[in-house]
This record gives structure tokens, sequence and C-alpha cells, in this order.
């Protein structure tokens, strides 16, 4: 069979591609350790044949700082290992603080004013900085009116927030494909948010996977957004699975926009491995990102 030229050269750039990445991979595991630049978390929730404690062990193993998403009856477990929790799970109360019911409905404020003014002291009590929150979905509000209804929930969260030193994190999700009619669903609207609320306590989780989808423009949004970005999570594009050759973001170079804001944060991998050695997958996607 003929094969174009320009097959070819793509077949070409391809395999070249893989074989630097790979090569930067075992260079990094040859070395001393983790280069310090990006502290590294992991989502556990990506990992449900895995005991707590196993993926502890292997995070010490590799160099991880933080299992995250969890909620107070694992955060001892952490800390027997010395790891961190860099985002907690949400409080829940009657069905609402979770992606589709939360601060966007005036009517849903006060029962999660109420489970977040509990939560957050908790959280500063084991020593962590960040909690996660959602928006909801529309359900066929429009976006300003959710905004503003999510600003004013958030306000009243603040002091609580001030006093504990715990920053408020609103995730940042597609709702094209995993989380339909979602609000909170672009990097524009979050920071719209953000400076609504005008606390520094109140930022985004930017969650590089989603917004992707989204919207693209990776690289340039750090650089225009980052002051409003408390978090990050990674995924790869399309299928939310490994970070490698066989998506299309580089993550190298996101990583390295992040470093030059000067972020001293957290980035989380949350792809679900679809090989089946899911702790080297992990491995994996830590040394692309340790930059």
């Amino acid at each position: 069979m003929k094969i174009s030229r320009r097959r070819a050269l793509a077949t070409s750039a391809l395999s070249f591609a893989s074989a630097s990445l790979a090569r930067r991979i075992s260079a990094a595991e040859l070395g001393s350790g983790m280069k310090g630049r990006i502290n590294h978390s992991v989502c556990k929730w990506c990992y449900p044949k895995v005991a707590l404690e196993d993926l502890c062990k292997a995070a010490k193993d590799i160099g991880l700082q933080s299992i995250e998403l969890l909620g107070p009856k694992d955060w001892p477990v952490l800390a027997q290992y010395g790891l961190n929790c860099a985002m907690t799970s949400n409080p829940t109360i009657d069905g609402l603080g979770g992606i589709e019911k939360a601060f966007n409905r005036v009517e849903h404020h006060d029962k999660l004013i109420q489970a977040y003014e509990e939560w957050i002291p908790l959280a500063a009590k084991a020593g962590l900085k960040n909690v996660i929150c959602f928006s909801g979905n529309r359900g066929a509000m429009d976006d300003e009116t959710g905004l503003k209804n999510c600003a004013i929930a958030i306000k009243r969260l603040m002091s609580v927030c001030e006093r504990n030193r715990i920053t408020l994190a609103m995730e940042l999700l597609n709702s094209r494909v995993n989380h339909k009619d979602y609000m909170c669903d672009t990097s524009r609207w979050g920071v719209a948010l953000c400076e609504a609320v005008g606390s520094e306590q109140f930022k985004l989780l930017y969650d590089i996977y989603h917004m992707q989808i989204m919207e693209g423009d990776v690289i340039a949004t750090i650089r225009r957004h980052h002051a409003h970005f408390a978090h990050y999570h990674t995924g790869g594009v399309p299928g939310r699975h490994e970070i490698d050759e066989t998506q299309e973001l580089f993550y190298p170079a996101i990583m390295q926009a992040i470093v030059a804001t000067g972020f001293k944060g957290h980035v989380a991998q949350e792809f679900v491995p679809a090989r089946p050695d899911v702790l080297n997958s992990l491995k994996q996607g830590v040394r692309i990102c340790d930059v």
C-alpha cells in the first residue's frame, strides 16, 4: 500500500513525540526525585479498587503530597502517612451541595450555608486549606441570575472562610460531555463570579480536562486568569484517561505555564486509568507533570 508523504510525516512525528516523552519520563524516574516546582496530588475517586491505605503507600513512593476529594473520616488516614488533602470533598445536606443542586438557587442557600459552616472549621482544624463547591445545574435559569445567586450565598461564607484561612473553590466542569446543564462551565463565568464575591478566600478549581472540552486555549487562560485559580486538575482529552501521548494536550507545556505564574498550590491527577496497572499510570502522569 502506498503511503502519502503527509501520512508518513504524521506517523514519523507521532513516533518521535512518543519516544521523546518516554525518554523524559525515564530520565525523571532515574533522577534523584521530584523537581519540587509542582505540588502533586491525586483524586481518590479515580481508583475505586485501590484501598485508601494502599493508595497512600503508593502516593508516598511516587512522590505525591496529597490525596484529595476526601471527607473528615479519611483525613486522619492521610495524616498517618504524612499526606495532605489538598482539596476536600463537599458537604451535602438533604441531597444538596453536589454538582447538580448547589449555590445557584436561593432556596438551597440556608441549608448549604449550615453544612459549609460546620465543614470549614473541621477542615481548618485538620490543617487543610481548600474546600470544593459547585454552582449547580442551570435548569432553565439564565447565567446572570445564577451568578448573582451564587455570589449572594458565597459572600455569606466568606467570614467563616477568612477566620479559618480556608479557600472555597468552585470547580469548572464541562456541560458538553460529562455534566450536562452545569452552570459554572466556562472560565469567563467563573472569573466573573470571583470578581462579584471579591474575596481572596473564594477562587476556582481550574480543571484542565473540562476546560479543554468547553473552550480550549488552556495556556492563555492560565496566564490571563491564574490569580483566580486555587487548584488544578488533569485529565486526558478525549476520554479522561492517561495524560500521555494518547491524548491531545501536551501537559509538560501546561505545567510550565502554571509554574511561570508563581503558583504554589497543588496539581491533582484526575484521569481514570484505561490501562490495567493503574498505579503505574498514576506514576507516569505525575512524572509528565513534574516539570
